[in-house]
């Protein structure tokens, strides 16, 4: 029987790809277990006791669909945030939010700004709306906020994506400057303000709640996956004008939404005290990197995130041969994907086992280039 032969332009068009290559797939490819997992800026650190607590009581109800308008979740956020549950909208992990911003703004051919060498699933979804992209190089391993309202403008582009603290470089910009970027962006503009890792980034980082809550053009994008140990459970959100978030209903799935997922949320929500434990951890894994980087002649960059992006000094084939040799010993870690950031190596935080195993194997790695 012939392929199936009525798939749109765009489909036919597209390459058949994932943003990023996992874990698992390269335990098959090499026939290998992972042993250090530090490379898809997971929390090695886990969940809260409090939140398995609660995955194994909500595992008992899962034959139950969750609530389709994720009220109890949305209140709590809200209430944790300082902000209305009209504020809130939940999605399937920050991805899946990012794909039905996307949805909503971008017809075929329309202009999307965002960094070159940024997050790659967001571009992922502007390809597959059929949107154009725009980049920006970055600043000195940072995003620059001033090149990508010059595109924006230049474009008359009806999005642009900024990440703070960003990926892959684990670079910040200052609540006051990000603050001063979204106020300036055209009103005619959506500005996507994507803070997957701001629970890790030092004070003085995000913008207040209501600093920008009333701007129909602003929406910020914050996930369960990192700092709250909970990748697998795919639990994000979106934070916005009241009439802005509610174009969220019109697209969404609204039975989207894991009853374990959402009970494991609410959970991590109210343990903040595991939360500050795990931040504490993160901070000591981040410094922990940075020795075992220099210990090898690298040089770690600034970050505000769970990882950190170690410079090594070199060129994209260089960086990617320490990935490949790391992994074939079983430590799995990640690159930027783009010149020059690519001269770079990805490190997520991790566990004392899984930093003395990167100690242990990236000189024999280095040794054997």
């Amino acid at each position: 029987m012939p392929a199936f032969s009525r798939f749109t332009p765009l489909i036919a068009s597209l390459p058949s790809t994932v943003p990023f290559v996992g874990p698992e797939a390269i335990e098959r490819q090499t026939g290998s277990p992972v042993r250090a997992r530090i490379g898809a800026n997971e929390s090695g650190f886990g969940p809260a006791p409090s939140v398995i607590e609660a995955i194994g009581k909500a595992a008992l109800e899962t034959w139950k669909y969750a609530d389709p308008e994720n009220f109890e979740l949305k209140q709590a956020l809200a209430a944790h945030l300082g902000c209305k549950p009209e504020n809130i909208a939940v999605g399937e992990g920050v991805d899946a939010i990012l794909g039905l911003i996307v949805r909503m703004v971008i017809e075929p051919g329309a202009p999307v700004v965002n960094s070159f060498g940024g997050y790659p699933t967001f571009n992922y979804h502007v390809a597959g709306f059929g949107g154009r992209l725009v980049t920006v190089p970055y600043e000195s391993d940072r995003e620059n906020p001033a090149a990508l309202l010059e595109a924006t403008k230049r474009e008359n582009a009806p999005l642009v994506y900024f990440a703070n603290p960003d990926n892959p470089m684990g670079s910040w910009r200052s609540a006051a400057e990000v603050e001063a970027f979204a106020k300036a962006v055209p009103e005619d503009s959506l500005l996507v303000l994507d803070e997957a890792y701001i629970e890790c980034a030092p004070e003085g980082t995000a913008p207040s709640i209501a600093s920008l809550i009333d701007r129909p053009n602003v929406i910020r994008t914050r996930t369960f996956s990192k700092a709250y140990g909970l990748a697998g459970a795919r639990v994000g959100y979106a934070i916005g004008a009241p009439e802005t978030i509610k174009a969220f209903d019109k697209i969404r799935n609204h039975f989207g939404m894991a009853r374990i997922s959402v009970a494991a949320a609410l959970a991590a929500l109210k343990d903040q005290a595991y939360l500050a434990s795990v931040l504490g951890k993160i901070e000591a894994s981040r410094q922990r990197i940075g020795t075992i980087a220099r210990a090898n002649g690298f040089e770690p960059r600034p970050s505000a995130t769970n990882f950190v992006a170690v410079d090594c000094g070199r060129d994209g084939d260089y960086a990617r041969a320490i990935v490949t040799g790391l992994g074939e010993k079983g430590v799995f870690i990640r690159m930027p994907g783009v010149a020059p950031l690519n001269r770079c190596i990805r490190v997520s935080t991790g566990t004392e086992a899984d930093m003395a195993l990167l100690e242990e194997t990236l000189p024999d790695v280095l040794k054997a280039l």
